[in-house]
């Protein structure tokens, strides 16, 4: 299966988890995806009392410089091991 074919099947499947993932391994499913998407970070940062912004905006900052495949690559490993530990 293509790449991006992977990524997109692995991207819905990942929201039918049984149980909800920690926030740290959101945030890293956020910030590869975004990465993933739309490359390196486009946005201001949010401001010091939009504490969930901030997060995702850390997240994804994180991945900066890192293409678009090697996102998808590690968006669908990290994906796959989440569905693994709580069931879909």
């Amino acid at each position: 299966m293509p790449l991006q074919k992977e990524f997109e099947k692995i991207a819905e499947d990942v929201k039918k988890v049984k149980t909800r993932p920690t926030d740290q391994e959101l945030l890293e499913l956020y910030g590869l995806y975004k990465q993933a998407l739309i490359g390196d970070i486009n946005t201001d940062k949010p401001g010091m009392t939009d504490l969930k912004g901030k997060a995702k905006w850390d997240a994804w900052d994180s991945r900066k410089g890192m293409s678009k495949d090697d996102a998808m690559s590690a968006y669908v490993a990290l994906a796959n091991k989440v569905i693994s530990k709580y069931g879909m």
